[in-house]
């Protein structure tokens, strides 16, 4: 039932009857009167496309595993990193520097040997996302960046598969269902993404490993939900999670009348860092390579001093700082540098900023420009930040 009352349908037509041994394993399940061997049987021929094996990915991925989901289709194009296992609980120790689909897949097959996987190596993006959506019953979208999330959307739109989705930011979690037709869409509630730095992903922000847990557990339920027709699915509502007080609350959301449907898929100018307005430009960004090479023909100073005459910047917190840096870097945290400008930097001509992940250091790029613009030198920030510097080398 949506959030007007209306009777949604179940998404999915039963496939064959369950074998005795399939009625043994989802015994407890079956005996559930909103499931029986009916909504076993339409869980069993269902396809579910999960974008993102991280943090949301994982318990979703358990579960819809562990209740027998026919068919699970698993896009990732990242590898797994130790920075990951805390929260994207899917992974282990022993899958460190695999690329996650491969072990995610891995997982799903020792929990249950009957779910067909469908492994996509790949970046959700506009040129291939409706092909993929349209080889499944459901989306669930595990995301953390804004340009796949409004991908997903739209193909969601064109296509008319429902998308499950959620999103965390430190301790707070959103979960809702966009199903084209019956309630709102993902560009309703949120028409344009936020500006840059102002919704930072967990690398960035930091993360309790139990809240993806939780808000993923609630997804695959919701996916549960919609393929059997059973309960009421969040269809035109938002459940709002509050992990420090333990409360939640439910908003009702409608669709935007004014809204023109989507009809081809776009990445809002706002969401895509290859033309963000008043984000750094490419004469103002380092690769990682780049920075190396810069470094190589300087002349290495002594430690917590300017390398050479380039000036290196880490805006990161002192904590982050102590627990690496790239050798040479002086620490400014970015409020440091929002408070007080220029002022707050080191001496220095050539400054690359760096932060974890490129967002706060992109941030504080944009607040010392117009202190360069009257000034001889150089400001740029390094892409991707100390992720990107301490990643392994291709090749």
């Amino acid at each position: 039932m949506s959030a007007d009352g209306a009777e949604l349908p179940p998404l999915v037509e039963p496939g064959p009857e369950l074998t005795p041994e399939q009625i043994a394993r989802y015994r407890r399940q079956i005996t559930l009167a909103q499931i029986g061997t009916l909504g076993q049987r339409r869980l069993r021929a269902a396809s579910v496309l999960v974008v993102g094996a991280g943090g949301l990915g994982s318990p979703a991925l358990q579960y819809l595993a562990g209740a027998g989901i026919g068919t699970l289709g698993i896009v990732d194009d990242d590898l797994v990193d130790v920075t990951n296992l805390h929260r994207q609980v899917v992974h282990g120790m022993d899958a460190l520097g695999r690329p996650k689909a491969d072990s995610a897949a891995a997982a799903v097959a020792r929990i249950n040997p009957e779910v067909a996987v469908r492994i996509h190596r790949e970046r959700v993006g506009p040129d291939t996302v409706v092909e993929l959506m349209r080889g499944y019953d459901v989306v669930l979208d595990g995301t953390d960046n804004f340009a796949t999330r409004y991908v997903v959307a739209d193909a969601s739109e064109i296509t008319g598969v429902p998308v499950v989705w959620g999103a965390i930011l430190r301790g707070h979690g959103q979960v809702s269902v966009f199903w084209p037709g019956r309630g709102a869409h993902y560009r309703d509630v949120f028409p344009e993404p936020p500006a840059p730095g102002e919704a930072p992903s967990c690398a960035e922000a930091g993360v309790l490993g139990t809240l993806p847990g939780l808000l993923g557990t609630i997804m695959s339920t919701q996916v549960i939900q919609l393929i059997t027709g059973t309960g009421s699915p969040l269809v035109g509502r938002l459940l709002l999670w509050d992990e420090a007080t333990s409360t939640t609350r439910t908003l009702r959301i409608a669709p935007d009348p004014e809204r023109a449907p989507a009809t081809r898929v776009e990445i809002p100018a706002a969401a895509d860092p290859s033309c963000r307005i008043g984000g750094p430009s490419p004469e103002e960004t380092l690769q990682a390579a780049q920075l190396r090479e810069l470094l190589g023909r300087a002349d290495a100073g002594p430690e917590g001093t300017v390398r050479g005459e380039v000036t290196l910047v880490d805006v990161r917190e002192p904590w982050e700082f102590a627990a690496g840096a790239i050798d040479g870097a002086v620490n400014v945290p970015l409020q440091q540098v929002l408070d007080g400008g220029a002022a707050a930097l080191p001496r220095g001509d050539d400054v690359v900023l760096y932060c974890q992940g490129g967002v706060r250091s992109a941030r504080a790029l944009e607040r010392l420009r117009p202190d360069w613009a009257l000034r001889e030198g150089r400001l740029r920030h390094l892409d991707g930040g100390y992720q990107a510097w301490t990643a392994p080398s291709e090749g």
